[in-house]
């Protein structure tokens, strides 16, 4: 069984997900967010065995560097946002000076892609390329649980007006990807309270 933990970071209230196996000493992170400090002291004890990031934007990424070099942990991204990480106008610090300052940090050890399989914790994640938030946006699915990143929110869907954004692309990965999953699945999203697939699917309004 998976065991979700969540922690919410930074300004921009950024949800970051520690999740452990049948071994509790063992974890991972997904997209450990700015002002990091609650994680940090949760994970002092345990074996980080992979950060996996949704995408670089930098309210996803702010912890990365810190914890990276804390744990010696490997750090997953999808290709196409592989500059992001060492580019703050790219991951979008730059640009928001009242939220971050400017983020960096050395690009990801590997690279994510449609239909990749993790074995991490004891558990497979498979990795859904789900653009149009950001071009390199993925999704992880664990069992019943999906971590949606900034694609889909409860009632709501990702923003589609900054750099690489494409409204289009959004819908189509919501609709012909995430809305593919049995109504059951659980969905972790990067802001605000988990849902399921089963409802975003009746009552999210800006998916017909």
């Amino acid at each position: 069984m998976l065991n979700i933990q969540t922690f919410c970071l930074g300004p921009l209230q950024t949800n970051a997900y520690l999740l452990t196996g049948a071994d509790p000493g063992r974890a991972v992170i997904i997209d450990p967010g700015m002002n990091p400090g609650s994680l940090i002291k949760k994970i002092q004890p345990l074996e980080i065995e992979a950060i996996l990031l949704t995408h670089a934007h930098f309210d996803h990424m702010g912890g990365v560097d810190e914890i990276r070099k804390l744990k010696n942990c490997p750090v997953y991204l999808h290709d196409l946002e592989a500059d992001w990480l060492e580019n703050p106008k790219l991951n979008g610090s730059q640009n928001w000076p009242q939220a971050s300052p400017p983020l960096m940090t050395a690009p990801a050890e590997y690279s994510l892609d449609e239909g990749q399989k993790l074995e991490l914790i004891g558990h497979t994640f498979t990795v859904y390329h789900t653009p149009g938030h950001s071009p390199g946006s993925v999704s992880f699915l664990c069992g019943d649980d999906l971590f949606s990143g900034d694609v889909l929110f409860k009632l709501g869907v990702g923003r589609t007006d900054l750099y690489g954004g494409r409204e289009r692309d959004l819908l189509d990965s919501i609709q012909n990807k995430l809305f593919t999953f049995k109504d059951e699945v659980k969905v972790y999203p990067g802001h605000g309270p988990k849902t399921t697939i089963g409802y975003e699917r009746v009552h999210n309004p800006y998916i017909s």
